[in-house]
């Protein structure tokens, strides 16, 4: 049975990443028998979670995830056109390289958003050290968002820049269940997490509140949790 190693559920999501949580939606799309454990990420390849455990071999990465549920059947854009397939990158991309960073941005940079991550994230270390410890990992990752580029903009800023990709979500979702019709595609597995990673912030943020107060992007969110965010 494939195991995939993943962090912990926080914020009401299973699985703390959304990356985690892609993997959890692309193994249930896949139709793969599968089971969780928690993992040490220091202990991963590449140091990252999610990573997929067949047999004996560990494989690193929802995008390798994705690649070896292919090879082994599954079709996550099973109908769509090449110019849908290759929309469908696009949202991908779009999702995975952009939008997530401004996840991390209201998630890690925010000082009133902090105390309340670090003491989710972190419980795991005892108190008297979970400062001295969190506030390192805290002041490496600022340093990765600014050499990164989102980390130099005011959070108005980036809500300008983040209502620019919900609307071509809103666009692309018409009238349709999911992104390409009435069943959850690839694309999906990407772009919800995001969201929901958004949606699930518990301040109020200008990013954060973009997808809070959007029934359209709340409805989909919705939909894809009852469909694919269970745990076997």
């Amino acid at each position: 049975m494939l195991n995939l190693l993943t962090f912990d559920s926080h914020f009401n999501q299973p699985g703390g990443s959304p990356f985690c949580l892609k993997a959890i939606c692309l193994l249930n799309m896949s139709g793969q028998d599968w089971k969780s454990s928690l993992a040490d990420v220091r202990k991963m390849p590449k140091a990252k979670l999610p990573v997929l455990k067949v047999g004996k071999e560990l494989i690193p990465d929802s995008e390798n995830i994705r690649a070896y549920l292919e090879q082994k059947g599954a079709d996550f854009d099973k109908g769509l056109s090449d110019s849908e397939r290759a929309a469908s990158q696009g949202f991908i991309r779009m999702a995975e390289e952009h939008l997530y960073f401004h996840l991390v941005a209201d998630r890690w940079m925010r000082d009133d958003m902090w105390p309340i991550l670090r003491d989710t994230f972190f419980d795991m270390i005892p108190k008297p050290m979970r400062g001295i410890i969190t506030n390192k990992i805290r002041k490496n990752l600022r340093a990765g968002l600014y050499a990164q580029g989102i980390g130099r903009f005011s959070e108005a800023e980036r809500a300008t820049r983040v209502a620019k990709d919900l609307a071509a979500i809103k666009l692309q979702l018409g009238d349709k269940p999911y992104l390409f019709g009435d069943a959850p595609t690839a694309a999906d597995a990407s772009v919800c997490p995001v969201l929901s990673g958004l949606e699930s912030i518990p301040l109020s943020t200008e990013v954060s509140n973009l997808v809070k107060e959007d029934k359209v992007l709340t409805d989909y969110i919705a939909r894809m949790r009852a469909a694919l965010y269970h745990m076997p």
